[in-house]
């Protein structure tokens, strides 16, 4: 059987450009006539905006990257910590304004930068090689997404229920235990998306590694073993990055207090 060639499913004209803008005008109309923003401003609709022409701008600045980087090991592990960066910086101020944001960078850094390690001594990824670029890229990706969201929502339930951490320490419990009580339950919705994305893998998503590799002629064996590794390596990033964020928050590593 004749692999699908990508052109055939997704061409790259004036079509498609034309799809993009009128997605992204759909989505930032929703978002600004439903005020989808924390103080019911028009807010999320200019980040809507935004995000969607970074994203263009930045994949295509990327894809230029990329292609130069894979063939020179020092630009590719230069490539590989401005990802790291800029995740923690983006992670970093989606859970608090003050200075302990750089914190993020440590439940983003601990659980993926063994696991890529692993892989590389294992000969599964090489250096230099385009392969680790897109799967510390979705490590790194996972990492960030567990870490935002453990952060949020630990640091909200302790705001919201710190009359449970002062009873707790009147009780005699250490600062730490006072506030892991309070924000750990709610820190661990935080996997809940990649539970379910893993779940439901096949039924009802089929994700980009799969696809992916099935435009660029790979089996479906090969590309469905493939796609199970990416999400079993995503469950073991994403639960550590939520075990360490809820740690720092305990610690009040991460905090929200005024400087």
């Amino acid at each position: 059987m004749r692999p699908l060639a990508a052109d055939t499913l997704l061409p790259v004209n004036a079509t498609l450009a034309v799809a993009l803008v009128v997605l992204l005008l759909v989505a930032t109309a929703v978002a600004a006539v439903f005020r989808l923003a924390p103080d019911e401003s028009y807010g999320r609709a200019r980040e809507v905006v935004t995000a969607g022409v970074r994203a263009a701008l930045q994949l295509a600045a990327v894809s230029l990257v990329i292609g130069w980087a894979v063939h020179h090991t020092a630009a590719l592990i230069g490539f590989l910590f401005l990802m790291f960066a800029v995740a923690t910086r983006t992670a970093g101020r989606r859970i608090t304004t003050n200075g302990t944001w750089w914190w993020a960078a440590l439940p983003i850094a601990v659980p993926v930068a063994p696991v890529v390690a692993a892989l590389v001594l294992a000969g599964l990824l090489t250096v230099p090689g385009i392969a680790v670029v897109p799967v510390t890229g979705i490590l790194i990706g996972g990492a960030l997404t567990a870490t935002v969201l453990a952060g949020r929502r630990a640091l909200d339930e302790v705001a919201g229920r710190f009359g449970e951490v002062e009873a707790a320490l009147s009780l005699g419990f250490p600062d730490r235990d006072a506030h892991l009580e309070v924000a750990r339950g709610a820190a661990s919705d935080a996997l809940l998306p990649a539970l379910d994305q893993t779940r439901t893998v096949g039924l009802v998503t089929l994700p980009g590694a799969f696809v992916g590799m099935l435009l660029a002629g790979a089996s479906p064996v090969l590309a469905g073993t493939v796609q199970v590794f990416v999400l079993i390596a995503l469950l073991a990033v994403e639960a550590l990055s939520v075990a360490l964020t809820v740690e720092l928050v305990a610690r009040r590593r991460l905090n929200r207090q005024d400087p």
